[in-house]
């Protein structure tokens, strides 16, 4: 009988052990409380867009772009980077276009409607752009609106909806214009303070 009371005991403390023991899965982090922190004097970002589709009014053809970024934040909220265009456009009853641009940006946080995990930002490029369908090389802009959703300290995803112009004579016409949204990430580091 001693044997069965301690096998019983035994296996009631293993049993409640294991209950004790309870496995805690965790979500995947979906947003970070950072407030100024990544976007102060002296730090740097760096991604881009990796999505960015626009369709132009002129050459009405759709394209899609990926635009690699880097910044340096001079001032609280304020960074000034260079930007490059690598896109692909579907022009309707003609040849499609690869086209290609650099444009140095600056960015502007906004401290209104600004949350703990996310902030709303403007951009603004000018640059030169050119495609493999005329050999001109000419003068670009684009003005951006977008919001920067913080998932981690230094990792934020982003949105941006925006107008770009381009003089190139790239598509059945003397200029390119549209309308654009991208989707996106920012990898922000800290600098030296």
């Amino acid at each position: 009988m001693k044997k069965f009371t301690l096998l019983f005991s035994l296996l009631a403390a293993f049993t409640l052990g294991a209950k004790a023991q309870k496995i805690d899965a965790t979500r995947p982090q979906t947003s970070e409380n950072v407030g100024m922190e990544p976007i102060k004097t002296g730090n740097w970002m760096v991604g881009g867009a990796l999505g960015n589709i626009g369709y132009s009014f002129e050459g009405k053809s759709f394209g899609i772009a990926l635009q690699p970024k880097a910044g340096y934040f001079v001032s609280d909220g304020i960074a000034l980077g260079l930007q490059t265009n690598l896109g692909f456009q579907s022009v309707k009853d003609g040849d499609d276009i690869w086209n290609y641009g650099i444009s140095p940006f600056v960015r502007y946080y906004f401290p209104e409607g600004a949350s703990s995990t996310g902030r709303f930002f403007s951009q603004g490029d000018i640059g030169i752009a050119g495609a493999n369908a005329g050999s001109d090389v000419s003068f670009a802009f684009g003005i951006n609106l977008g919001y920067a959703h913080f998932v981690t300290r230094s990792v934020a995803l982003e949105t941006t909806f925006g107008y770009n112009y381009s003089k190139a004579n790239i598509n059945a016409g003397d200029k390119s214009t549209g309308l654009g949204i991208g989707l996106g990430f920012q990898i922000y580091l800290p600098g030296k303070r």
